[in-house]
């Protein structure tokens, strides 16, 4: 069954929390996600209408969301939305909530830090990773050739002013 996927991006509303279920463990959090208007009177920008939504997250993204995520942080998350409904004493009541695929800081709104995780196995929806028989693991965080990308002073490809003509339009 496909379900219907969303995008949220916004701001967690509460410190997320971990819980162990019969089915496994999840990690529950609210994310806020506000738009932003421009005002042309004023010239400014503010706020417009907020969604909330509840996260679900299951397993082994559960614990990296409970370890690296808190109430604030800006984040982007992935996943597949459905409506939760019950009867109330106010009548028929409703809630969204996603099941989170992939949950990230927003990196439009500061940096992080990202050090994968071990698994004792891999998961069976995931291609093998290939490895790099050259490549070494290091945890001091210096960059590494082939592995980090490492600002540099000069271009990659030197430019020459005569090369910058225009090409030819293609028919």
């Amino acid at each position: 069954m496909n379900g219907t996927q969303i995008t949220v991006v916004g701001n967690v509303v509460n410190s997320p929390s971990r819980n162990r279920t019969q089915n496994g463990s999840v990690t529950n959090f609210r994310v806020a996600s506000t738009e932003r208007r421009y005002d042309r009177s004023t010239e400014t920008w503010g706020n417009g209408n907020s969604f909330f939504v509840d996260v679900e997250c299951w397993g082994d993204l559960g614990g990296n969301v409970s370890h690296s995520i808190s109430k604030g942080d800006p984040v982007v998350v992935v996943g597949t939305i459905r409506t939760d409904e019950w009867e109330s004493d106010e009548g028929r009541r409703s809630r969204s909530r996603v099941r989170a695929d992939a949950v990230a800081p927003n990196l439009a709104r500061g940096v992080a830090e990202f050090r994968k995780t071990q698994r004792s196995e891999p998961r069976a929806d995931e291609p093998p990773v290939p490895t790099d028989p050259g490549a070494q693991e290091f945890d001091d965080g210096e960059p590494r050739a082939g592995r980090d990308y490492q600002a540099a002073v000069e271009a990659l490809d030197h430019v020459n002013a005569d090369d910058l003509t225009g090409e030819p339009a293609h028919a």
